[in-house]
């Protein structure tokens, strides 16, 4: 077996650990610190940079608050396309991380449920 065959199979194995579940948990968990993360930076970073002219915690939390908008509009996607959730939840989903405390919402009133079918189908 080549190099290469052994990564191909070593690859395999560890994507196999993405069930459903565990998919929709790692969305759940991404939601909840996407939106602590806007939160932050909304009402903590913001109100210090203006009120106090210290600029460096918005770069910080902006910074760390892009990261997670990234990671949890990639997760959606996927969940969306592995459970085949597409259509106005999907979208309603990716926007409510927009809105503060909107990832909150969707995780309470979708990702939830959601979770609750994908431990059905594993």
């Amino acid at each position: 077996m080549t190099k290469e065959e052994n990564r191909s199979i070593s690859l395999r194995q560890n994507l196999s650990v993405l069930t459903k579940s565990n998919l929709i948990s790692f969305l759940r968990w991404s939601a909840l610190l996407e939106g602590i993360s806007l939160l932050v930076l909304l009402f903590v970073a913001m109100p210090v940079k203006y009120a106090l002219d210290k600029p460096l915690m918005v770069q910080v939390v902006g910074m760390a608050h892009g990261v997670l908008f990234i990671l949890y509009s990639v997760l959606l996607a996927a969940v969306a396309l592995k459970m085949n959730w597409l259509g106005r939840k999907a979208i309603i989903s990716f926007f409510a991380s927009f809105v503060p405390f909107g990832t909150f919402y969707v995780d309470k009133h979708y990702f939830k449920a959601l979770a609750e079918r994908a431990k059905s189908l594993d």
